[in-house]
Order: structure tokens, then sequence, then C-alpha cells
């Protein structure tokens, strides 16, 4: 009886140890000096840094008479503006070529019908109507390249369907993006047209080209959403997130360049995306909803994924599109912890050690459940 008095005794003791040996954090445990960066127009996201982690580019709604995102480059030493997409139509996923005075950007500008969505969606706003925002895979978007010395814009992809969230390679030599094109490139079965009506992104899959929009490859070929896709700071990998078919999970994944070894990094049971490396190349931070459907958090998780991730944000309502400094010392992210739902960008200094350190205090990854 004593004996196993005894046993039962150091098993109830055993949980509270084990639970206290994982330390737990808080926000200013990663993040310091959190700062708003932008303050005009209705909402602004997806800050990407130039290789000289002077300057951001990023996406806003604040031009007069379009309703819509248009791209901005921010000097953050002067807090100059400028925008750099042509202001009519749609843009979205800005990023700045290494070594070159280009940048990439997705936009709608050359569809004639641009100026006729612009109208309407201002009527319907005018009106005192509200929609839930979401994100539209305007079928008309392409990806251009825009020289800020000549301003030269050229037009690198032409295949009709959603064209966008492209990036370059450390190089600068490539672009990996993500492509819908699978959806307009033959004639859609029953099942197919199905599928189109009701979520256009179950076919966008991550395709890579040269920077000067020649050699376009698919490297993906799974049902659901693929997209987001970064590469590696030493660009050997790419980095992205793959949604199921009914568009509520997400996880993140890496591969090689040219499609292969494509390994799953999260099994978070949740919407998991927007997956950036940082430099050093040991861990991954994105966003995920968790906590609750709403409520996106940042994240980070060890590079090879064999551990659970590590809440880095605090905040109620959006925590996502998080994109470290090139030195890694700081981190851009959009937020609306300002209040409301629309975000804006954030800037913050970042705790590389206190990263290392909860990750190698996390738990091994949970498997993936059937």
């Amino acid at each position: 009886m004593n004996v196993l008095r005894t046993a039962v005794i150091a098993t109830v003791l055993a949980a509270p140890l084990a639970s206290q040996s994982t330390p737990s954090y808080q926000e200013r445990d990663f993040l310091t000096r959190v700062r708003r960066l932008t303050v005009e127009g209705k909402r602004a996201g997806e800050g990407y840094w130039s290789p000289d982690g002077k300057r951001l580019v990023f996406q806003s709604e604040r031009e007069p008479g379009n309703p819509f995102y248009q791209i901005y480059v921010l000097d953050l030493s002067t807090g100059e503006t400028k925008r750099i997409s042509t202001g009519l139509g749609k843009t979205t996923c800005a990023f700045f070529r290494p070594m070159s005075d280009e940048i990439e950007f997705a936009s709608t500008h050359a569809d004639p019908k641009s100026k006729q969505y612009q109208d309407e969606e201002i009527a319907f706003r005018a009106s005192g109507k509200e929609r839930r925002y979401s994100w539209d895979y305007d079928p008309e978007m392409d990806i251009y390249s825009y020289n800020e010395k000549s301003g030269a814009l050229k037009q690198l992809t032409t295949a009709k369907g959603y064209d966008a969230e492209g990036s370059y390679s450390p190089d600068g030599q490539w672009i990996v993006f993500s492509s819908m094109r699978s959806a307009y490139d033959h004639a859609l079965n029953a099942s197919e047209q199905k599928a189109l009506a009701e979520n256009p992104s179950n076919f966008a899959e991550i395709y890579v080209m040269r920077a000067d929009g020649s050699g376009q490859k698919r490297l993906t070929n799974v049902f659901g959403y693929d997209g987001g896709p970064f590469f590696t700071p030493d660009g050997k990998k790419i980095v992205w997130r793959r949604f199921d078919e009914r568009g509520l999970i997400a996880d993140v994944w890496m591969m090689n360049p040219d499609g292969s070894d494509q390994r799953q990094i999260t099994t978070f049971g949740s919407m998991s995306w927007a997956p950036y490396m940082h430099p050093s190349g040991q861990y991954i931070i994105f966003a995920s909803n968790k906590l609750g459907f709403e409520n996106f958090e940042l994240f980070i998780v060890d590079a090879a994924g064999t551990r659970e991730p590590v809440r880095v944000t605090y905040s109620d309502g959006f925590d996502g599109l998080p994109v470290p400094s090139p030195d890694g010392k700081m981190l851009a992210w959009t937020s609306s912890r300002a209040g409301g739902s629309a975000g804006q960008l954030f800037l913050a200094q970042w705790n590389h050690e206190k990263a290392l350190e909860a990750l190698k205090n996390a738990p091994p990854r949970k498997p993936a459940k059937s």
C-alpha cells in the first residue's frame, strides 16, 4: 500500500514539473519597440524589405477614386512614400529584386474593365451596404516588373488566371509565384466547373520563372490552394503554404526550387499561412488562427519542422504577413491591433536569441491527423 501511494504521489508531482520545464513566453520576449508605420488610407499591409533594409514596398488602399490596393515604397529614414503602380485596377504582392532597380508586383491595370470595377465598388460603398472583406482572385491579375530608375513597366505573365504572390530568389534571377491558370488552360469537366465556381483558389499552384518572365514552370500539382511562396535566404529551398480542399486548414511546406522533396513543416490543425524564413535559416515565422478563427497570431517553427510552433504575438484581431529584415534584427508585419478590422504596417525589434531559446524548449511536433 505504501509503495502504491508513493507511486501515485510521484506521478502527480511529475506532471507539474513537466509543464514547468517548458518556459512560457510573452510578446515582449520577442518584439520590442513596437510601432505603427502606416496611418494613411483604409488599410495597408504586406511590407517587404529592400535588400539593404532601408525601405519597404507594400500595398495600401489610399488612392482617390480607387477602392483597391496600389503599391507604394516607404523610405524608413525619411518617411517618404511614393506610389510605383499605375493607380488603376487592383494590385498586390510586391517584392524588391536583389542587385537591381526593379520591383515586381501583380496588377489588373491592363484589364479594360478595371475602371468599371472601381466605379462599381465605390458606388456600392456609397450606398451604405457592407460586405465581409475577402480576397478577389481576379483572373486578369498578372505579374509586372517596375524599374525605379527608368519608370518602365514590363509584363511578365500573360496566361489567363490569377498570377500573383511573386517573390525573387536571393540572386535576383528567379521569381516564384502562385497561379490559377490551370482553371483556364483546358476545358473543365463538371466537377472542375463546380470547384471553380465555389472556390477558384483550389486551382492555385506554385510556379517558377526567370526574372524576365521566361522559362515558366509548374512546381506543385495538388488540388487546394498552394500560394505565398518565398525562397529561403540561401536560395536552396522554397517555403510556401498549402490549403486543404475545404480552404479551412493550411500548413507550411518546403521544397527544392525544382519542385522536388516537398515536405510538410507544420501539422498545426489550423489556417497557417504567410511563412517567411528568418535570415539565419534556422526558423520560419508565419501566421495562424490556431487560437480562434478570426484571431490570427504570429508563430515561429524550426526550419526542419521537428517542434511545435511557438506563439509570438498576443493581440486580438489580426497579426500576419511577417517579414524579418535582411539582418534579422527587425520584423515588419500587418496588424489590426490599432483598432478596427483593417490592418496597417507595424515594425518592431526582433529578439533572435529568444526565438532560438523558445524553439529549443518547444515540445516535439504532433503527427498529422488523417
